[in-house]
This record gives structure tokens, sequence and C-alpha cells, in this order.
């Protein structure tokens, strides 16, 4: 079982809102990996509109990401360019 980590900066002016949620969980619901984001203390399931929205990730808020499983690097490839596009919002 493969392993990735990796931290990602929130670069949307609004930060993580339903919104960007959504469009986390619509693209890792692609892959069969498993998604964990954590920030700080607060550990939640990368493929969970609500707990995303529980992390309070305001814009620049750095997010740690584990994704375990067999599509683990395209799973993250993913995750990151949807980071860095803003979520296609800004």
């Amino acid at each position: 079982m493969r392993k990735i980590e990796k931290e990602l900066t929130v670069l949307n002016k609004l930060g993580l809102h339903a919104r960007s949620a959504a469009t986390i969980v619509k693209e890792l619901n692609k892959y069969k990996s498993k998604v964990v984001l954590k920030k700080g203390n607060t550990v939640v399931d990368g493929k969970s509109i609500l707990d995303i929205i529980t992390l309070d990730c305001p814009r620049g808020a750095r997010v740690h990401v584990e994704i375990t499983g067999e599509d683990a690097a395209e799973a993250m490839k993913a995750l990151t360019e949807l980071f860095s596009s803003r979520f296609g919002e800004d």
C-alpha cells in the first residue's frame, strides 16, 4: 500500500468553504485511495464535505495531506492542482 504525504497551502480568498470542499470531494471520489487532511490537531476524511469545512482553513492556512492507496500519486497530483489553481475561484 502506497502512502504519500504533502503540505498544501490554501491560496483562494475565501479559504476552504462549502464550494471548495465540494470541489475537493468531487475530485477525490474519482480515486480509490484513502485521503486524510490535517490542520493542527484536527484530522478529517478528505472525501467528506462536512469534515473538510470543520478544518476552518482561511487563506494562507497549511493543510497536511496523507493519501494511502494504489492510486495515491494520481490523487495527490489532482489535489495539488486544485489547491494551486485556487479551486478555480480567483
